[in-house]
């Protein structure tokens, strides 16, 4: 399926990227009130790295992502789990039929959405009384390896931003009126992973290819020579897992 933003080149590498803190996943799911045979739809699923979470806690889930590369990747990863299902689909047009989820979630993929609409398409297909969520994994910018890639890119990028995926996702779910009190749930995790893998990681960073592709080589080029100047085969990585939440209104 076409979208604005096309992950075809970077889906193979967004199978190193970090999993989500383990306590915050379980902490929304205790304030959604979902349980072992509740229906969720994950949308934007692409490597699977949300979808896993959930089909581990028993949760039926319907994996929406429209990029067949990613789709591909995710579909491999849960080959073994039969409470896993696959679609196309995007976030304003799911797919899905009307009334059917308990909840629905956005991992990573809320902001290359039209959140509006995608608010509107998950109301639409949440049943009564269901929960929305969004959540991204943010990097510890205060930890000194963190920082120097930052250097990095800003030196290559002096205009770069993260756009709306560092936002506080409060005010534009409250815009849309659909939804009651949001719920802001955070969780830290430090992933440990060799070096290579962060690196391939690292050439999945959408945000700052779509800024920079005339220069995105030159910057993985830097981080790598960075990484190696270190002289160690792992890295730690801290994270934040960020996570905002709101039931549909009843």
């Amino acid at each position: 399926m076409k979208t604005e933003w096309d992950y075809t080149n970077l889906a193979d590498a967004y199978l190193y990227r970090p999993d989500y803190a383990s306590v915050a996943i379980h902490k929304m799911l205790e304030l959604a009130g979902v349980k072992s045979g509740s229906s969720t739809c994950d949308i934007g699923a692409g490597a699977a790295h949300l979808t896993l979470e959930l089909a581990k806690y028993g949760l039926n889930v319907y994996a929406v992502e429209p990029n067949d590369a990613m789709r591909a990747n995710g579909i491999k990863r849960t080959q073994q789990y039969t409470n896993i299902q696959w679609f196309e689909g995007t976030g304003e047009q799911t797919g899905m039929n009307s009334n059917s989820f308990d909840l629905v979630t956005f991992g990573s993929s809320f902001n290359v959405c039209n959140r509006q609409k995608a608010l509107i398409e998950t109301n639409r297909i949440l049943k009564s009384g269901g929960y929305f969520v969004c959540m991204w994994n943010h990097r510890d910018l205060n930890d000194p390896l963190q920082h120097k890639i930052e250097q990095i890119i800003k030196h290559n990028i002096p205009d770069y931003t993260y756009g709306s995926r560092r936002e506080d996702q409060t005010e534009i779910i409250n815009q849309s009126g659909l939804f009651d009190t949001v719920q802001l749930i955070e969780g830290t995790v430090e992933h440990h992973l060799p070096v290579n893998n962060f690196i391939e990681g690292w050439k999945s960073h959408g945000t700052v290819y779509r800024q920079s592709p005339h220069v995105f080589q030159k910057i993985i080029s830097e981080i790598t020579e960075l990484l190696t100047d270190l002289h160690q085969p792992t890295v730690t990585v801290p994270y934040t897992t960020r996570i905002w939440m709101a039931q549909t209104k009843k």
